[in-house]
């Protein structure tokens, strides 16, 4: 189940780097823009922020789970945050950080409702896609850019300064969110150059 899911996620990263390497439009334009003012923008959600170190990352879902606000998530690999009026149905959203020097470097996240099935037709993949995206829109503001991508599945981006939000298709009942900070991308691209 662990090796599918891996599979399934790197395949993922390369449709979107694949996606973004093909795209120098308007999303590079915005990128560009963004990063140029040289500021950061950390916040992600329920007091979690990218660059925040492990440490703090336990401490801070310690306490939420001691308030039964998260819990354990899928496969005891992700935290889990029941999302009850966020969406037109109850869903609920895994995510795990990825750390890089002991800091936030992206946050992966999942989301699915609950009642979702194949025969359920008020609740396929771009229902809950629109709904995450209305939801996304809400937490960071304004407005995602459509990228083009060599699959029909489209992914949609917004970045504010450092902060890239990325969602697309998981699978079939699941979107995935993508929050990355693109300073500290960066750094490990140039890192990995190097050391070539």
């Amino acid at each position: 189940m662990q090796k599918s899911m891996i599979i399934r996620s790197s395949i993922w990263v390369l449709i979107i780097v694949l996606a973004l390497a093909s795209c120098k439009t308007d999303y590079e334009k915005v990128v560009e823009r963004e990063m140029a003012t040289g500021e950061r923008q950390d916040s992600l959600f329920l007091g979690l922020r990218l660059g925040m170190s492990s440490k703090e990352f336990y401490a801070r879902c310690w306490e939420m789970n001691k308030t039964q606000l998260i819990r354990q998530g899928y496969t005891n690999t992700s935290v889990l945050l029941r999302l009850n009026h966020e969406l037109r149905d109850t869903a609920d959203m895994n995510f795990y950080p990825t750390f890089e020097n002991d800091s936030i470097y992206d946050m992966q996240i999942y989301i699915g409702y609950l009642s979702w099935a194949p025969w359920n037709k008020n609740l396929v993949y771009d229902t809950l896609a629109k709904d995450v995206m209305n939801m996304m829109n809400k937490w960071y503001g304004g407005d995602f850019v459509r990228i083009k991508s060599n699959d029909t599945i489209p992914i949609y981006a917004k970045v504010t300064r450092n902060r890239r939000i990325l969602i697309g298709k998981q699978d079939e009942g699941r979107v995935r969110v993508i929050i990355t900070d693109m300073i500290a991308e960066r750094r490990k691209q140039q890192k990995k150059k190097d050391e070539k």
